[in-house]
């Protein structure tokens, strides 16, 4: 294994770890389960990182892979995310703290997303992440158009959903 690809690869994810972590919280419930989604979505990066070429921005790409690697197994099993073996590497990355105070902050607006399917779910993340409706539509493989249109009923539906 090449280890100047390890080490770009670790450097990168330390960098755009709080991309993983973000879409860890949209689909999951609990810690174990972050943890356990996570850790495949880093193997996911790790897998697919030989071919990426750079044609996009890495964490465009990033968002791309862990935002399909968490709805493939969200769709695989509505409940609890069965994660990869990977006996053959570990990766030590240094892992950052939330603060309790904003977590709880989020944690209403996290629950209406939650609501929402997973293709509402991405869209909502990825404006949040202030994302132009460019890169959206690039990383979720639809239209611009398709995008502030798609986002626009999304909005409408947050606001039902917290204001019934």
């Amino acid at each position: 294994m090449d280890k100047e690809l390890e080490h770009k690869f670790v450097k990168k994810l330390e960098e755009n770890q709080n991309i993983v972590h973000k879409v860890c919280r949209i689909y999951t419930n609990d810690r174990e389960s972050h943890n356990d989604l996570f850790q495949e979505i880093t193997i996911q990066l790790w897998k697919a990182y030989p071919k990426f070429r750079g044609d996009s921005k890495f964490s465009t790409w990033m968002y791309r892979v862990a935002l399909n690697t968490a709805i493939t197994l969200y769709r695989k099993s509505k409940r609890s995310i069965k994660t990869s073996d990977v006996d053959f590497m570990e990766f030590k990355i240094k892992a950052e703290e939330y603060d309790d105070e904003i977590e709880q902050q989020l944690k209403l607006m996290y629950a209406a997303v939650k609501e929402l399917n997973d293709i509402e779910k991405a869209l909502v993340f990825l404006y949040l992440e202030d994302k132009s409706y460019k890169d959206i539509s690039e990383t979720l493989g639809i239209t611009e158009v398709n995008a502030r249109v798609r986002m626009n009923r999304v909005k409408t539906k947050l606001k039902n959903i917290l204001n019934p």
